[in-house]
């Protein structure tokens, strides 16, 4: 049974730091794209950051860029997003997602995790 799992969610202050972590497991990832989406109170599921197979190439939405780091250890099957600098409009549940091409885009998603809370206080 293929599952992601998501963790580190919580609640923090504006201007605090979050790790999400996501470990995947019930078949091989270190071939896959992986990403983070996020879901805001009253909004659309939006993409946050993707990150290729190998770690080589990483995109970020406007919103989080120089703020949110993806990586990944393919060797532990997990996928990283160090948060910083948050601001009370990153509230929302995130969510980890896979994808067998280069890339996670909404239409290429082939998991999805559960999501974890992140709520940021101002």
């Amino acid at each position: 049974q293929v599952q992601l799992v998501e963790s580190g969610g919580g609640l923090v202050q504006a201007g605090g730091s979050l790790r999400l972590s996501c470990a995947a497991s019930g078949r091989p990832f270190s071939t896959d794209a992986m990403g983070w989406f996020r879901r805001a109170p009253g909004k659309e599921r939006e993409f946050v950051a993707t990150i290729r197979w190998d770690g080589r190439d990483t995109y970020y939405a406007d919103s989080v860029k120089g703020r949110f780091t993806i990586s990944r250890d393919n060797a532990k099957n997990t996928v990283f997003l160090q948060m910083n600098s948050l601001k009370p409009e990153d509230t929302a549940v995130y969510y980890c997602a896979s994808s067998r091409t280069s890339i996670v885009r909404f239409s290429t998603v082939d998991y999805w995790g559960q999501g974890t809370q992140v709520t940021v206080s101002s």
